[in-house]
């Protein structure tokens, strides 16, 4: 049973920095392409950056992109995500996620694993 574990959440200030850590187990992470989706309050879960199973291709969402960096250690079983120049309207619980399809893949219901989540908070 593939299980994901995030880390590195928590509460920040505008501008500041964060990496969250997403470590697999129960499976080989390089069978996967990896995932980070996020929760803002209120709101539904939308898509953040992804990986493919060899770091050969990354994708980010554009509200994010230049600001936050998605990388993976396969060698560690861990995916992060690089977080700059935080602002309020990236608060909200982070989440892993594994699939088995190939390349970049943006649609949360492409992602077979989960993870449980790690909270974000950036202050004003």
């Amino acid at each position: 049973q593939v299980q994901l574990v995030e880390s590195g959440g928590g509460l920040v200030q505008a501008g500041g920095s964060l990496r969250l850590s997403c470590t697999v187990s129960g499976g080989i992470v390089s069978r996967y392409g990896m995932g980070w989706f996020r929760q803002p309050p209120g709101k539904e879960r939308e898509f953040v950056a992804a990986i493919s199973r060899n770091s050969g291709s990354r994708y980010t969402a554009d509200s994010v992109k230049g600001r936050f960096t998605i990388s993976r250690d396969n060698a560690k079983n861990t995916v992060y995500l690089q977080m700059n120049s935080l602002n309020p309207e990236d608060t909200a619980v982070y989440y892993c996620a594994a699939t088995s399809a190939y390349g970049t893949v943006f649609r949360k219901e492409e992602y077979a694993y989960w993870g449980q989540g790690t909270q974000v908070t950036v202050s004003s």
